[in-house]
């Protein structure tokens, strides 16, 4: 019996020591990791605008700034600043009276020498009558001549001056040149004003023109016809336009390039003397685009996870690390680190880490 029992014991105990040695080898491999579900977009060449952006003022090619002719205080300012005018509409009143009384006087003496003429033009006629029928001398008639001659010249004098000073008179009404919206009015009622003084302005809001000036070192790349878009605060483009005017010099003091673009915009948009953001666009090129949301930053670095097939056959999402250019609507315009066909992950970037298993979607 003995002899039969350590057998029994020798193989239980190896049998417990093999299967003591196949545990830790399989808990050691562990259940392999679950694929992530995600969407992927193919990326794909899109035409990209290589641009910089400027201030640009808007101004209208007809702006005139109302400085009165003639002295005096101000009686009326009829107008407020905004308030679209017509041509020829009074804006504001000097007070004329003492012009009023020049005119006045000066319509006196052109009456007194009116009858004066009038009577030598009658006197005229009866010495030449006269001198006929041989009563009077020629020496008569040429001085009869000579008077008449005097008071002809003296009327055509009084009236040119009376034409003169009612066109001088008219100076005291300040009226709109063409309609137009009218400016800041600085000036106040009673004030006395001179020819130096800026009344207001008035604007003619349409065929307005945006001024950008352009920086001296992309001189080279200044055209007639670059493509303009005239950018509101939300990023909305508000106007599709083009320069249609370069300057041949450069502005000492901004050392920049002035050009223009013709803005056809209504005045519930664009007004003149408003400054707006124009995007200057150099070029446009094909370029590989991605969405916004696909992008990550880490550490100052952008990268974006793209679903790659390994060699035992599954996909795997690997970082990439980007370098990106403008934007196109929702998406980036890449520059470096993809090409087009890389299948970029869109959801689910937030659970993602290099190499790991994905399940792709779409």
């Amino acid at each position: 019996m003995k002899r039969l029992l350590f057998p029994s014991i020798l193989l239980t105990a190896i049998a417990l020591f093999s299967s003591g040695c196949k545990q830790p080898e399989a808990a050691a491999k562990g259940p392999a990791m679950q694929a992530l579900p995600v969407q992927t977009l193919t990326v794909a060449l899109a035409p990209v605008a290589q641009s910089s952006d400027y201030v640009a003022t808007i101004k209208s090619r007809r702006s005139v700034s109302l400085m009165p002719q003639v002295d005096g205080n101000l009686t009326q300012i009829l107008v407020k600043s905004g308030d679209h005018v017509r041509s020829g509409q009074l804006l504001m009143q000097i007070d004329p009276h003492r012009q009023q009384a020049l005119v006045d006087a000066q319509k006196s003496t052109e009456n007194q020498e009116k009858a004066l003429y009038d009577y030598n033009q009658i006197q005229i006629e009866r010495q030449r009558k006269l001198f006929d029928a041989g009563v009077i001398s020629r020496d008569a008639l040429d001085q009869a001549e000579q008077s008449f001659q005097n008071t002809k010249a003296g009327w055509l004098s009084a009236n040119a001056t009376r034409k003169s000073l009612e066109e001088q008179l008219a100076y005291y009404s300040v009226k709109a040149p063409f309609e137009g919206v009218v400016g800041d009015i600085p000036v106040h009622l009673g004030d006395y004003v001179t020819s130096s003084t800026m009344l207001t302005t008035v604007d003619e809001n349409k065929d307005l023109e945006a001024y950008i000036y352009i920086p001296t070192e992309r001189a080279s790349e200044v055209r007639l016809g670059l493509p303009v878009q005239l950018v509101d605060n939300d990023g909305k483009i508000v106007e599709s336009t083009s320069v249609d005017f370069l300057s041949p010099q450069v502005d000492s003091q901004l050392q920049g390039i002035l050009v223009k673009a013709p803005v056809h915009s209504t005045a519930d948009i664009l007004r003149s003397a408003q400054l707006v953001k124009a995007r200057v666009i150099w070029k446009t090129s094909p370029e590989p685009v991605i969405p916004v949301l696909s992008v990550s930053r880490q550490g100052g670095q952008t990268f974006v996870f793209v679903a790659q097939k390994q060699p035992d056959g599954h996909v795997a999402a690997r970082q990439i690390a980007v370098t990106l250019g403008d934007t196109v609507g929702n998406s980036y315009a890449v520059t470096s680190g993809l090409k087009p066909g890389d299948k970029v992950i869109v959801s689910g970037t937030q659970f993602l880490v290099d190499n790991m298993p994905v399940m792709p979607l779409g």
